[in-house]
């Protein structure tokens, strides 16, 4: 990856009792220096090169809405990025507008790259159990769940039996509990990880509208981007 490379803050710059704006958007996207991961290019391959993927998705994300809308948009994230859950609030009924009235298709792409400052590596945890939720038909559901009830950058994240809960609180049986105890989709979750690594994805969220990052994804960002 040619470029600069930001190192991740010290401190978490979204600690704050104020609500966001879309105007910060920009400022929140947590950068991901990939390379500098220790052990990056090990564990990568190490990963095996076939996996279980669940119903409801692909080997490359979670597809929601109709595959012939004339729009497609992009989203890697990771359940433990705090300017993911910021860009949910911000940008998450926009996008569920866009889907649900067939102007665009939203492809979520779960990935884990913040194990690293997770004491109990909720990220992978959380990109398996969302695999659950695509395999129950409650991805988008439970997306909202988990960023709602998102834990502190750097302390543990939800437990086994918390993100079962809010599983079935977004729709799925009773079932989902061994899915997700077994962790059933984390390599499934690998590779979508490892894809994002291989398409220079830096940061999270990253939004594309058509194959083009958008710098700006509020809103505004993505109809405009839309209309380009």
């Amino acid at each position: 990856m040619a470029g600069k490379r930001k190192a991740p803050p010290t401190k978490n710059p979204l600690t704050t009792k104020q609500g966001p704006s879309q105007a910060t958007v920009i400022g929140i996207i947590v950068v991901v220096a990939f390379a500098a991961l220790v052990g990056f290019g090990v564990y990568w391959n190490s990963q095996p090169g076939e996996f279980v993927v669940p119903r409801n998705a692909t080997a490359q994300g979670v597809p929601t809405g109709n595959e012939a809308a004339p729009n497609k948009i992009d989203i890697y994230l990771d359940f433990q990025c705090p300017a993911c859950k910021q860009f949910e609030e911000i940008s998450g009924t926009a996008l569920d507008e866009l889907r649900d009235t067939g102007q665009a298709q939203i492809i979520y792409h779960p990935i884990a790259i913040l194990d690293r400052v997770s004491p109990d590596q909720y990220s992978s945890r959380s990109a398996a159990a969302s695999g659950c939720a695509a395999d129950a038909g409650v991805f988008r559901q439970f997306e909202k769940l988990l960023y709602a009830n998102q834990p502190t950058e750097g302390d543990p994240g939800l437990t086994t039996e918390q993100l079962t809960q809010f599983a079935q609180q977004a729709g799925a049986g009773p079932d989902i509990g061994q899915c997700i105890s077994d962790e059933r989709y984390e390599p499934w979750a690998q590779g979508i990880t490892q894809q994002a690594f291989q398409a220079q994805v830096q940061s999270t969220p990253t939004v594309l509208v058509n194959g083009q990052k958008v710098d700006n994804p509020t809103p505004d960002g993505l109809r405009q981007a839309l209309a380009r």
